[in-house]
């Protein structure tokens, strides 16, 4: 079975995308990773085994990837976005004091942009919910 990184690696070269190292690292990272990392964090972990990587090289690429539909691009009005390499209709919980955002598994709350688009006769084309609170590790320092 192919993995989830070799079937994104195929859709950009049918795409006429070439792979280089580091855009096939950042691409592996991020279908490997759980948190939603900032390009600072992508940056960050890769820099050490790819000395020549830049900012600037994360933020094309993450943006390329965005653009190819292979990530999402998550803004929450903080300072920085944060990548989702999981493209399937799901939620988020993200802690308002240090950022961390979590997925909820939770079905699609379809029938709100049913009722949207029979209220206002808009062609919806989808939702975003966002649900904020303070993480385990935030809550016990807040307590």
């Amino acid at each position: 079975m192919e993995s989830k990184v070799e079937h994104a690696v195929d859709q950009l070269k049918s795409g006429g995308i070439r792979m280089t190292p580091q855009r096939y690292a950042i691409l592996h990272y991020l279908m490997e990773s759980y948190s939603h990392p900032t390009a600072d964090d992508i940056f960050r972990a890769l820099s050490p085994q790819y000395p020549s990587l830049s900012v600037a090289t994360v933020y094309n690429n993450l943006k390329l990837f965005v653009d190819a539909g292979l990530v999402r691009e998550l803004t929450y009005g903080d300072d920085s976005s944060r990548f989702d390499a999981d493209m399937s209709d799901h939620y988020h919980v993200t802690c308002t004091s240090c950022g961390t955002i979590v997925d909820i598994d939770h079905p699609p709350v379809m029938e709100v942009e049913r009722t949207a688009a029979a209220m206002t006769g808009f062609s919806v084309l989808g939702h975003r919910l966002e649900i904020y609170g303070l993480c385990p590790t935030c809550k016990g320092m807040h307590s």
